[in-house]
Protein backbone atom coordinates (compact mmCIF):
# COMPACT_ATOMS: atom_id res chain seq x y z
CA UNK A 1 0.00 0.00 0.00
CA UNK A 2 2.86 2.35 0.80
CA UNK A 3 4.31 1.82 -2.68
CA UNK A 4 1.01 2.73 -4.32
CA UNK A 5 0.79 5.92 -2.24
CA UNK A 6 4.35 6.89 -3.19
CA UNK A 7 3.68 6.31 -6.89
CA UNK A 8 0.43 8.30 -6.73
CA UNK A 9 2.13 11.15 -4.86
CA UNK A 10 5.00 11.18 -7.39
CA UNK A 11 2.63 11.65 -10.33
CA UNK A 12 0.32 14.01 -8.43
CA UNK A 13 3.16 16.36 -7.50
CA UNK A 14 4.56 16.16 -11.00
CA UNK A 15 1.29 17.13 -12.66
CA UNK A 16 0.59 19.82 -10.04
CA UNK A 17 3.87 21.61 -10.73
CA UNK A 18 3.51 21.53 -14.54
CA UNK A 19 2.96 24.73 -16.47
CA UNK A 20 3.31 23.96 -20.18
CA UNK A 21 2.54 20.30 -19.56
CA UNK A 22 -1.05 21.08 -18.52
CA UNK A 23 -1.64 22.79 -21.85
CA UNK A 24 -0.12 19.87 -23.72
CA UNK A 25 -2.30 17.38 -21.83
CA UNK A 26 -5.36 19.48 -22.67
CA UNK A 27 -4.41 19.36 -26.36
CA UNK A 28 -3.92 15.59 -26.15
CA UNK A 29 -7.32 15.10 -24.51
CA UNK A 30 -9.04 17.28 -27.13
CA UNK A 31 -7.39 15.30 -29.93
CA UNK A 32 -8.49 12.00 -28.36
CA UNK A 33 -12.04 13.29 -28.06
CA UNK A 34 -12.04 14.32 -31.72
CA UNK A 35 -10.61 10.98 -32.84
CA UNK A 36 -12.96 8.76 -30.84
CA UNK A 37 -16.18 10.75 -30.68
CA UNK A 38 -16.40 12.93 -33.77
CA UNK A 39 -14.62 10.78 -36.35
CA UNK A 40 -16.42 7.62 -35.25
CA UNK A 41 -19.81 9.20 -35.82
CA UNK A 42 -19.05 10.52 -39.29
CA UNK A 43 -16.57 8.06 -40.79
CA UNK A 44 -17.28 4.72 -39.11
CA UNK A 45 -21.01 4.02 -39.21
CA UNK A 46 -22.32 0.83 -37.63
CA UNK A 47 -22.98 -1.11 -40.83
CA UNK A 48 -23.92 -4.33 -39.06
CA UNK A 49 -26.53 -2.56 -36.93
CA UNK A 50 -27.95 -0.81 -39.98
CA UNK A 51 -28.06 -3.81 -42.35
CA UNK A 52 -29.12 -6.60 -39.99
CA UNK A 53 -31.90 -6.67 -37.44
CA UNK A 54 -30.81 -9.44 -35.05
CA UNK A 55 -27.56 -10.52 -33.45
CA UNK A 56 -27.89 -13.91 -35.12
CA UNK A 57 -27.97 -12.35 -38.60
CA UNK A 58 -24.97 -10.20 -37.74
CA UNK A 59 -22.97 -13.13 -36.43
CA UNK A 60 -23.75 -15.27 -39.49
CA UNK A 61 -22.61 -12.46 -41.77
CA UNK A 62 -19.36 -11.94 -39.85
CA UNK A 63 -18.57 -15.67 -39.82
CA UNK A 64 -19.30 -15.88 -43.54
CA UNK A 65 -17.00 -12.93 -44.27
CA UNK A 66 -14.19 -14.37 -42.16
CA UNK A 67 -14.35 -17.90 -43.55
CA UNK A 68 -14.87 -17.34 -47.29
CA UNK A 69 -11.94 -16.72 -49.60
CA UNK A 70 -11.86 -13.42 -51.47
CA UNK A 71 -12.47 -13.70 -55.20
Amino acid sequence: MNLIKRIFRFYYEGFKSMTIGKTLWLIILIKLFVMFAVLKVFFFPNILKRNFKTDEERSKYVIEQLTTKPK
